[in-house]
């Protein structure tokens, strides 16, 4: 919901601040809803609002052990090179695997080439995705669509290539995973207590931006010592002959 115009302009709530007026149109869609969700004997109603204060948040059912909804913004990711890229933010649940071939067509204008592996979560894995990957030969990660192995293949060579491919793409896709957990663990992802919608999604933003910017500072620094290094190796070869030349190279 989005409330916009000149409130105090509005007749009968002169006296009202923007806030107060703003509140006011909440507190009355809420009351809407619930009278509706009780006359319909439903549990479930489009854009149903959970906080007066901030009337753009909605539940999202996970089906985890310790919640099974959460409150919060749902993000679509793409981890390249060590970089993370917001593709979508939404307030509202939908299907991630909507979001891959959004996600392709941006690394092909980005890189020019579309990429050889997708390392992606079983949810992207649908028939549709996989028809898309594989008419641009693209390996969607993943076991593939169809009827299991016999018992006669079980111990074949190429079930074993299979499993140890699969076994590294899952290892690889961990990483997003992992983005999330340091964003939350470390840069306050989960702690972000701005109000408004559009400070909300510039503080998420904001995260994976500085995020990134470790990434490219730590490879910086990184190539700075290994420069440091090698100075310091040729000038200690120089000054002290090919002897700890060759023990520093060992």
């Amino acid at each position: 919901m989005r409330i916009i115009g000149d409130y105090k302009r509005i007749v009968g709530f002169k006296g009202l601040s923007g806030k107060q007026y703003r509140d006011l149109v909440v507190i009355s869609e809420l009351v809407r809803q619930q009278r509706a969700l009780y006359t319909h004997k439903s549990h479930s109603i489009e854009g149903r609002i959970v906080s007066i204060s901030k009337p753009h948040v909605r539940p999202i059912a996970r089906g985890k052990a310790r919640m099974l909804y959460e409150f919060g913004a749902k993000l679509s990711v793409s981890l390249v090179d060590g970089l993370t890229e917001v593709h979508r933010l939404s307030w509202e649940a939908y299907n991630e695997s909507q979001d891959l071939k959004g996600q392709i067509e941006t690394y092909r204008q980005r890189y020019g080439r579309y990429p050889e592996v997708v390392c992606a979560d079983r949810i992207y894995r649908t028939r549709e995705n996989l028809r898309y990957c594989q008419e641009y030969g693209i390996r969607l990660s993943g076991p593939k669509l169809g009827r299991p192995f016999k018992e006669s293949q079980k111990n074949s060579a190429l079930l074993r290539e299979r499993r140890r491919i699969e076994r590294e793409d899952e290892r690889t896709r961990i990483a997003v995973e992992g983005k999330f957990g340091e964003g939350k663990r470390r840069y306050t992802l989960d702690r972000i207590g701005t109000k408004l919608r559009a400070t909300s999604e510039s503080a998420i933003q904001l995260v994976f931006l500085v995020m990134n910017l470790m990434v490219l500072y730590r490879r910086k620094a990184k190539a700075f010592f290994v420069v440091l290094f090698d100075i310091l190796v040729e000038r200690l070869r120089r000054a002290f002959g090919k002897q700890i030349w060759q023990l520093i190279a060992a």
